[in-house]
């Protein structure tokens, strides 16, 4: 009889001596000279980093994240040979449905922690029992808590298998799935690989590629998608071909300067985020320095940035040529505002053939959870309120 892997809890605690290295490091950054220009085109600006790093060193708690963090239950458990943490909350609540959520990069479990107590407890945030769900969220190999791949094949399709097997592993036989950024393309592996396990897909945003079929009569709304993919491909996605061709170059400094992953990861805060220019307009610095300090502490900005040489080239055809692959299981999409890409409904409807819910929010970018925490859990809630089994999930304790 073979033996199942055993669920170990965990906690999070950062060795003293190493948040002072942090600090001490921060305190030597080497700055280079301002740039030419007086906006965020050549990058992050250096007085903006420079306040930032100082706060990082000398003002921002790190146990208080890491109380945020141990306030919820975690564990590790080995799957396909490797580690795996994740956050697992059970809701009291009889009725509540199983869901996996997948985050992405530069994202961690970090940016879930303030939606996950409206998903599991609706009753004690304004909501109704029965919109309630036991939250599964991990971290992606090679990202956070979770052990760092020694040896090349986790990609997507690799990891929605992971992901299938932990929720065997707890006992869910049919569940949802969510997912943002790589969490999108992994939820949507998940349901073309398990499709019985599924009873539904919420993905923000779906990833489908603009149809040509469509480009003699497009909508104002798709004409400005596309010329966001073509302002994106121009002046946003030099960190995308850095990591998706040599992130071991680029991860020697991801994991010896805090200063230079500080700025690699706020600069996608500012561009992705739905915040007017200035990042602080919908994350705090606290919040920003959260989600780094997980990337720092674990030392995990080579590893992460290993996903895009993995996988980066096969997710850019989904969203930006017509592919054959399609899914049929339940699907609800969100497309905020401040999101690329942004396909229309016509676009994805072509792969994922079974939408029960559409909607673009009014506000809300890349990191929809993190940064508008109550749409995001109305979108969440609003599609699997369609496609909810009757009576409880929850295997018998």
């Amino acid at each position: 009889m073979t033996q199942t892997p055993a669920v170990t809890p965990f906690h999070v605690h950062v060795p003293q001596p190493e948040i002072d290295d942090l600090r001490e490091r921060l305190r030597r950054t080497r700055w280079p000279e301002p740039a030419t220009v007086d906006d965020w085109s050549q990058g992050v600006p250096l007085a903006y980093l420079r306040e930032l790093c100082t706060y990082w060193a000398d003002g921002y708690d790190w146990r208080a994240a890491e109380a945020r963090l141990n306030s919820f239950p975690q564990f590790r458990t080995e799957i396909d040979g490797l580690g795996i943490h994740f956050l697992h909350v059970r809701s009291p609540h009889p009725e509540a449905l199983p869901l996996v959520v997948t985050h992405g990069w530069p994202g961690s479990v970090v940016e879930y922690l303030k939606v996950i107590g409206p998903l599991v407890d609706p009753p004690k945030h304004g909501g109704a029992a029965t919109d309630a769900f036991h939250v599964v969220c991990p971290s992606l190999p090679g990202y956070g808590w979770s052990d760092r791949p020694t040896r090349v094949g986790w990609g997507v399709q690799r990891i929605a298998r992971a992901w299938i097997e932990l929720m065997a592993r707890l006992g869910y036989d049919r569940y949802g799935a969510q997912g943002g950024d790589w969490g999108t393309s992994i939820t949507t592996s998940m349901a073309q690989q398990a499709p019985d396990r599924l009873v539904g897909i919420h993905l923000n945003p779906p990833i489908a590629a603009p149809d040509p079929s469509t480009f003699g009569d497009l909508t104002a709304t798709e004409q400005a998608a596309l010329d966001a993919l073509e302002n994106s491909a121009r002046w946003e996605s030099g960190y995308s071909g850095q990591m998706g061709t040599r992130p071991q170059t680029v991860g020697y400094g991801l994991v010896d300067s805090p200063a230079l992953l500080c700025a690699w990861i706020v600069e996608k805060f500012r561009a992705w985020t739905d915040c007017d220019g200035h990042p602080e307009n919908v994350l705090t610095r606290d919040e920003m320095l959260d989600d780094i300090s997980v990337y720092w502490f674990t030392g995990t900005g080579a590893s992460s940035a290993r996903l895009y040489w993995e996988s980066i080239a096969e997710v850019s055809e989904w969203f930006t040529r017509s592919t054959t692959d399609t899914v049929t299981v339940p699907t609800g999409c969100s497309v905020f505002p401040k999101e690329v890409p942004r396909p229309s409904r016509r676009w994805a409807q072509r792969r994922y053939t079974d939408i029960r819910h559409w909607n673009e929010p009014a506000a809300g970018g890349h990191f929809a959870a993190f940064e508008q925490p109550a749409l995001f859990v109305e979108e969440v809630r609003t599609f699997f309120r369609l496609v909810r089994p009757a009576g409880p999930l929850l295997p018998p304790q």
